[in-house]
């Protein structure tokens, strides 16, 4: 079955960073588009980014645009998304998506 799994997740200090990992299993990760979405506490769900499937294009929400940065390794079946000057208001749960699946997610905690 599918399974995707969210970590890297924290608390960090604004300006600080993160990287988050979702490892995939269950389908052809390489033939597929990923998608990271986000929840922030009391609010709906937010796409923030997605990739193609060979990891040649990507697309950003403009909220971070040039902070974020999405990637994959179709070798290992990993899809990443590394986080740079973290801010409060990126503080969510953030899952990655598959067409329908969706992980467990990862906390991020932005807070001093």
């Amino acid at each position: 079955q599918v399974q995707l799994v969210e970590s890297g997740g924290g608390l960090v200090q604004p300006g600080g960073s993160l990287r988050l990992s979702c490892a995939a299993s269950g389908f052809t990760f390489k033939q597929y588009p990923m998608t990271w979405v986000r929840q922030a506490p009391g609010k709906g769900l937010e796409w923030i980014s997605s990739i193609d499937s060979i990891g040649t294009s990507t697309s950003y929400v403009d909220s971070v645009k040039g902070r974020f940065t999405v990637s994959r390794d179709n070798a290992k079946n990993e899809l990443y998304l590394q986080m740079n000057r973290l801010k409060p208001e990126d503080t969510a749960v953030y899952y990655c998506d598959w067409l329908s699946a969706r992980g467990q997610g990862t906390q991020v905690t932005v807070s001093s």
